[in-house]
C-alpha cells in the first residue's frame, strides 16, 4: 500500500457515484470525464474535471486515463473463516443428492464444523486467520474494501469465540474492513440433536454473553432444516439484549415466513430469500430492511434464483454479496456476483452495481460507504474499463486495475499502516 494521505483521481472516463445528489433519473450517479479529489481518507469532492476548484490541483496527481471509477465493492454476507473444504459434496449435488439430504446425513455445515473445531483446537485463533487471510486477500484484489463475517461454523462457545477473533484480526492485518456477526445459530450441532432446548439455552445464557462484544449483528438460519421461525425470534430477541442488531438467513431452502419475521424482529437484513413471495417483500419494503441477494450460492446449487425483480419493484432495498463459504458458494469475486445478477437473476448492470455497493454498506449499517461524495468514505475500484458494464459483460476476468481503501492505493495484500 502506498501512502499518499491526499490524492486526485483525473481522467475518469465514467465515475460511478451513487451519490444520492446526483441520482435523479440515474441510480448510478453518473459522472463523465469526472475527477476525485481525497484528503484524509474522505473523498473531498467529485464532480466533472472542469469543475474542479483550484485548491485541489496540487494534490499527487493519479492519471485515469479515460478508464471507470466506482465505490469499493461492499461484501455484506460471508462464511470466511473457516476450516477444510467440500468438493466432495459438490460432486454429490451434481449427481443429484439433495443438499438438504447431504445435511441429515451429517455433511455439510456439519462437515465445516468439525473441521473448523479441529482446527480452532490445534492452532486456536491463529491458525485460523491464516486461509482466511488469503481469502480475505483475493477479494480485495477484485475490488472488495468491506467484509461482513459470520461465525457458525463452531456451534460451542469456544470455537465460535475463535473464529470472530480471527475475523477482527484480519481487520487489522489487511487494507479491508471487517464487520463481525455471530452466527451461532447455524444449525443445532450433533450433540445437541435430540435436545434442541438446551442449544437454545446455550446459546442464550453462554454464547451471546460471550460473542456479543465482538460482534455488531446477530444472525441465525431460519429455514428447513435449521431452526423455526420461533425459535428464531427467540435467538434474535436474546441477541438484542446483548446490544447486537437482527439479521436472518431466510427462506433460502423454503417457504417459512422467515421474510416476515425479518421485518417484525426489525432486522438490518434478511437474506437469501430465494422462495420469498409478494407478502413477504411487502413486509419487508415497510420495514426498511434489506434484501441481501446471493445468486452465487443458487448458481452453484443448481436452484432458482431470488425473484429480485420482485423485491426491487416492491421498494426493498436489495444488496449482493458472495455467501463465500466451503460449501454451496465458494466465491470471492463481487464482480462475479455482479455479472451473475445480471445474467440469472436480471437485474440491470447498474441495479447490480449499487446492489453490490451502495446496497451491502445499507445491509450493514455503514452510511459513509457505497459512494463517492463530499465527506463519504475514500473506497474506491478503478477497473481497467471504460464502464461499470463491462463487469457482467466480461465475467471471466477481474477488471481491477487499483483499489483505494481510506485513500490509499492498495498493492496485492499489503499490511495496514
Amino acid at each position: 500500500m502506498t501512502e499518499e494521505p491526499n490524492l486526485l483521481l483525473r481522467g475518469i472516463g465514467e465515475l460511478v457515484t451513487n451519490d444520492p445528489a446526483r441520482v435523479e433519473g440515474d441510480l448510478l450517479g453518473i459522472v463523465n470525464n469526472a475527477a476525485v479529489a481525497i484528503c484524509g481518507g474522505k473523498v473531498a469532492w467529485a464532480g466533472p474535471l472542469d469543475e474542479l476548484p483550484d485548491e485541489y490541483f496540487d494534490l499527487l496527481d493519479l492519471d485515469c486515463a479515460g478508464r471507470a471509477v466506482l465505490p469499493g465493492f461492499v461484501d455484506s454476507h460471508t462464511h470466511l473463516v473457516f476450516a477444510g473444504e467440500r468438493g466432495d459434496e459438490f460432486v454429490r449435488r451434481l449427481a443429484g443428492e439433495s443438499y438438504e439430504s447431504i445435511l441429515e446425513a451429517g455433511g455439510g455445515i456439519q462437515a465445516t464444523v468439525r473441521a473448523t473445531r479441529r482446527a480452532a483446537k490445534e492452532r486456536a485463533a491463529a491458525g485460523l486467520v491464516g486461509s482466511a487471510r488469503s481469502r480475505a486477500e483475493r477479494m480485495l484484489a477484485h475490488g472488495t474494501t468491506t467484509v461482513e463475517i459470520k461465525s457458525g461454523y463452531g456451534l460451542d462457545v469456544a470455537t465460535e469465540l475463535r473464529i470472530l477473533e480471527a475475523a477482527t484480526a484480519l481487520g487489522k492485518l489487511l487494507p479491508i474492513d471487517t464487520v463481525v456477526t455471530v452466527l451461532g445459530a447455524h444449525v443445532v450441532p450433533p450433540e445437541f440433536s435430540d435436545d434442541r432446548e438446551s442449544y437454545l439455552r446455550l446459546l442464550e445464557e453462554e454464547m451471546l454473553p460471550v460473542l456479543a462484544p465482538l460482534a455488531r449483528f446477530c444472525d441465525v438460519f431460519c429455514d428447513r432444516g435449521a431452526f423455526s421461525v420461533g425459535e428464531a425470534r427467540r435467538i434474535l430477541e436474546a441477541g438484542k439484549r446483548h446490544g447486537l442488531k437482527p439479521k436472518v438467513h431466510a427462506e433460502q431452502l423454503a417457504a417459512t415466513g422467515a421474510a416476515r419475521l425479518a421485518a417484525e424482529v426489525g432486522a438490518v437484513s434478511a437474506d437469501h430469500l430465494d422462495h420469498v413471495d409478494a407478502e413477504g417483500a411487502a413486509a419487508l419494503a415497510a420495514a426498511g430492511t434489506v434484501a441481501t441477494l446471493l445468486p452465487a450460492a443458487s448458481f452453484s446449487m443448481r436452484t432458482p434464483p431470488a425473484p429480485a425483480g420482485l423485491l426491487w419493484n416492491a421498494g426493498v432495498t436489495v444488496a449482493l454479496a458472495t455467501d463465500c463459504n466451503p460449501g454451496t458458494s465458494y466465491v470471492e469475486s463481487m464482480q462475479f456476483v455482479i455479472a451473475i445478477a445480471v445474467l440469472e437473476m436480471e437485474l440491470s448492470p447498474a441495479q447490480a452495481v449499487w446492489a453490490a455497493t451502495r446496497g451491502g454498506a445499507l445491509a450493514l449499517e455503514e452510511p459513509d460507504k457505497g459512494w463517492i461524495g463530499s465527506g463519504g468514505v475514500a473506497d474506491l475500484v478503478i477497473l481497467d474499463a471504460p464502464s461499470h458494464v463491462h463487469i457482467p459483460y466480461r465475467p471471466g476476468a477481474n477488471l481491477v486495475w487499483k483499489v483505494i481503501k481510506d485513500g490509499l492505493t492498495v498493492t496485492g495484500g499489503s499490511e495496514k499502516a
